[in-house]
């Protein structure tokens, strides 16, 4: 069919920015019935393949998917078109609540309300354990590859991309080859070079003038979560426990309770849940200088994790039909999907105990947390409980379960 002009473009992709709640399954599903189902802009097997690819690249599968779609059908100008309207509804909102939360969050009430949240978030991360593994886990070597993520990084404190890229090549190792079409499909107006210098100096560009401004901070951060922008297979929660570890821990930008905190948060927001680095990035610039430097480290994350995600989709989406024939690439992908089981078990369990103790040491010579049992919380304990009750037991949403945990948090604060 003929491409659509850009006002139904911008109509029908901000509609899906400003409704794409509920994390990527969800969105995906959004996109499906508004791109294939309703004006079939795509064919079936073109969204598959094209959903087969970002999940091949680093950062927010859904983000990238959405890119892939506008550039399909108006090119570059409207991958940017597609992709900016799925993040910058969900940026805008992050901001404002991250400003008010580094305004207010320290206020008694405030931090009585926030406990509910987290309570709430650490069966929210539980429920993306679930589906995770379910989706994942085939035959004895996801579970393997599964097991061993979890010791790794909960019990010895590996480097989290060294896991990605160690269950990548074991999955490619371990494919079993099949043979090749005689003739592989030619990409269709493929620029590589083009696109590479191009996108890598925007990516780049801001780190070289915060560089030249002598601004240690922000080029920290910067190339943090630049770095952070090429490891994320897998979703947002595979990083989240690797972010944690570097800006609680290593670098000390927010405290654990605020890292759980912007989790919550972010899963309030519509857009992808990658979205909790701006989160963390206005609240670590607002402790260094207030709401001039979290304007700038906020505006800096979107730039540094973003980019990427055009510079990857331009780059791959010409190659869609090469690589979607590469036996290889999806073993890999499948190893490192197990892997990021083992990812988030190890955030789920750090959560639970951060959240239920007031304090958490680390075994001699290992990672292992370790909680200090005098310090165990109750009153958290009976609201994740709760939150258990309602969200696995009786399929409550997040958002109405977080309410309800707030306001039930809140009410024990007052009385």
């Amino acid at each position: 069919m003929n491409a659509p002009d850009w006002r139904e473009m911008t109509r029908v992709f901000g509609r899906i920015g400003l409704l794409s709640f509920g994390g990527p399954a969800a969105q995906i599903a959004l996109m499906h019935r508004e791109l294939v189902e309703t004006r079939s802009w795509l064919s079936e097997q073109a969204y598959l393949r094209a959903l087969s690819l970002c999940m091949l690249l680093p950062g927010p599968e859904a983000m990238q998917l959405a890119t892939y779609a506008g550039w399909r059908m108006r090119g570059t100008a409207g991958g940017l078109l597609a992709g900016l309207l799925f993040v910058v509804p969900g940026a805008a909102v992050i901001a404002i609540l991250a400003l008010f939360y580094a305004q207010y969050g320290q206020l008694p009430l405030v931090q009585a309300a926030f406990l509910g949240i987290k309570a709430a978030v650490i069966v929210v991360v539980f429920q993306a354990l679930k589906k995770v593994a379910k989706k994942a886990l085939f035959g004895a070597q996801g579970w393997l590859l599964a097991t061993f993520s979890l010791l790794g990084l909960f019990v010895f404190g590996l480097p989290f991309p060294l896991i990605i890229i160690a269950a990548g090549l074991w999955g490619m190792w371990r494919a079993v080859p099949v043979p090749t079409p005689a003739k592989s499909p030619s990409p269709v107006n493929a620029h590589p070079v083009r696109v590479i210098a191009l996108w890598s100096t925007l990516w780049a560009a801001p780190l070289i003038i915060v560089w030249a401004l002598g601004n240690t901070f922000l080029l920290q951060l910067g190339l943090f979560f630049s770095k952070l922008a090429i490891v994320t297979f897998g979703g947002a929660y595979a990083v989240l426990g690797y972010m944690t570890q570097r800006v609680v821990s290593d670098l000390g930008w927010i405290t654990t309770e605020q890292m759980i905190d912007a989790l919550g948060l972010a899963e309030t927001t519509p857009g992808p849940l990658i979205l909790v680095t701006e989160f963390v990035a206005l609240l670590a610039g607002f402790a260094q200088s207030g709401l001039p430097g979290a304007i700038a480290a906020g505006l800096l994350t979107l730039w540094v994790t973003f980019t990427p995600c055009f510079l990857w989709i331009f780059l791959a989406g010409p190659y869609l039909e090469r690589l979607s024939a590469q036996p290889r690439l999806s073993a890999g992908l499948q190893a490192i999907t197990a892997a990021v089981v083992g990812v988030i078990a190890n955030l789920t369990l750090w959560f639970a105990l951060h959240v239920l103790f007031a304090d958490v040491g680390r075994a001699a010579l290992l990672a292992l947390p370790v909680p200090v049992w005098h310090s165990f919380d109750p009153l958290a304990a009976v609201l994740t409980a709760l939150a258990a009750l309602m969200m696995l037991g009786f399929g409550v949403g997040f958002v109405r379960t977080m309410a309800v945990m707030a306001f039930t948090a809140l009410g024990f604060g007052l009385f």
